[in-house]
């Protein structure tokens, strides 16, 4: 369930295709609008053109910067680790926008 966001605060969020699909890292002070910006096809680069749009995982920094740099550390993980980080918190691969768009 996604809570209150703390001020100044930042957000790791990971889409997918389909489960175990193609995956795409991004980075967000506001996660609602950017993931609905990638639904809704308004995020061009790579996620429009692979049609990634499930939210399959995310988590909360208390700063941009932090934020920043955990998306950067991620980003240079093995395909293996990120399976394993999204199947941690989300088993099923589940589409997370219902619990974050209530």
């Amino acid at each position: 369930m996604l809570r209150f966001p703390l001020p100044m605060s930042g957000w790791v969020y990971i889409l997918a295709s389909r489960p175990r699909g193609t995956l795409y890292i991004g980075v967000t002070n506001d996660l609602v609008r950017r993931v609905h910006e990638h639904r809704e096809g308004l995020a061009d680069g790579f996620s429009k053109d692979h049609e990634v749009k499930r939210l399959v995982y995310y988590e909360e920094h208390a700063t941009m910067p932090l934020a920043i740099q955990r998306e950067k550390n991620i980003k240079h993980w093995s395909r293996r680790w990120k399976i394993d980080l999204i199947t941690g918190m989300n088993p099923d691969w589940v589409d997370l926008w219902d619990d974050i768009s209530r």
